[in-house]
């Protein structure tokens, strides 16, 4: 096994057991199968795509393995840490409302509306990592690696798939897991994403060739006829 892929294996367990905690800790039981149903599928594409990106793209694993870069746009040292952060303590109040206090009241077939929204951002999720080479979990000009930009796959349809597929990770998730205050306290991290977006997009403009052409072509960044 490659070292890489050995880091991210560490990095894999350490993610599913602060989720785990975040999830059940809270909660206050271990029995909320629509708890274990999140984690296992969540922990599965997550090692999984690992797994893909060891054999098929072991560089891009590598570069999101780095959660800070020297060149690391300034404004994003300060973002990146809090949309990093923020699901663990999404999850945990997701856990207060549907599993502790009860306050939400949410069907089972929402909730199984819930994990097909969730099956479909992780099929994003795939079929981003699968044509963008460059995806890095920083805002970043990878020149090192021969940056350039990727306009093929969902990037035909819209700028950024991979804020599209964590807007609907974001709606999927609390409705499987029955919460609709979740859903709602979501749409802070989907407004950290607006910002984040703005912010990026004139980042790639100033500093990747081609980006300004492509932005002319692609009108939309990441919701189809809508922003």
């Amino acid at each position: 096994m490659s070292r890489v892929f050995l880091a991210s294996v560490g990095q894999f367990i350490v993610l599913v057991a602060v989720l785990a905690l975040a999830e059940f800790a809270p909660a206050g039981t271990l029995f909320w199968p629509a708890g274990w149903a999140f984690l296992l599928l969540f922990g599965g594409f997550f090692l999984g795509t690992n797994v893909w990106l060891a054999k098929n793209n072991p560089g891009l694993l590598q570069e999101r393995l780095r959660l800070a870069r020297p060149d690391q746009q300034g404004w994003d040292k300060f973002l990146f840490p809090i949309l990093y952060l923020f699901p663990a303590a999404w999850l945990a109040f997701i856990s207060l409302d549907a599993v502790r206090f009860h306050w939400s009241n949410v069907p089972a077939w929402i909730q199984g509306l819930g994990l097909l929204i969730l099956f479909a951002s992780f099929a994003l999720f795939f079929l981003t990592f699968r044509e963008n080479t460059y995806l890095s979990t920083v805002v970043r000009i990878q020149e090192e690696r021969g940056h350039q930009v990727i306009s093929s796959g969902p990037y035909r349809i819209v700028r950024h798939p991979m804020y599209t597929g964590i807007v609907l990770f974001m709606a999927g998730t609390p409705l499987l897991l029955g919460s609709w205050y979740g859903l709602l306290l979501g749409l802070v991290l989907d407004i950290l994403l607006v910002r984040r977006t703005i912010l990026e997009e004139r980042t790639l403009t100033q500093g990747l060739e081609g980006y300004s052409a492509y932005m002319g072509r692609v009108r939309y960044r990441f919701i189809p006829h809508i922003w």
